[in-house]
């Protein structure tokens, strides 16, 4: 089985399908979560905080939704997208997160929590997305 972020060989297993190659996370370190205060850069800090998930042993049905978290905060985080639907990625992210299982890591959980706090400080904002 594949971590979120790994990339098969076709000597590995040619019938997986590729994933996205990995990212690393910028501004995010195990030890200290980073909750920024400005909406925008919390949106850029949530999609950091799920990309560092990736690397951490959770359960697979909770990498699934932790996953698909991560792809939807990337989405919010990109360029070019007008605050009404940033803050609609958000709230989606928001809901993915509360279907996740417990993921048995510390480092993880903290990650989930500080993505959490992202997503509050963005939904909480009247602008700056």
């Amino acid at each position: 089985m594949y971590k979120r972020g790994d990339l098969p060989t076709a000597e590995s297993n040619p019938s997986e399908t590729a994933t996205r190659p990995p990212v690393e996370p910028t501004g995010v370190t195990d030890d200290t979560p980073d909750v920024p205060t400005e909406p925008r850069a919390a949106v850029d800090a949530l999609a950091a905080h799920l990309t560092a998930t990736a690397e951490r042993p959770v359960p697979p049905a909770t990498n699934r939704w932790l996953g698909e978290a991560e792809a939807v905060a990337r989405d919010a985080a990109s360029e070019g997208l007008d605050s009404e639907t940033r803050r609609k990625r958000v709230r989606q992210v928001v809901d993915l997160l509360e279907s996740a299982a417990e993921t048995g890591d510390e480092t993880a959980d903290r990650h989930i929590e500080a993505a959490t706090q992202c997503c509050q400080v963005v939904l909480d904002s009247d602008n700056g997305l």
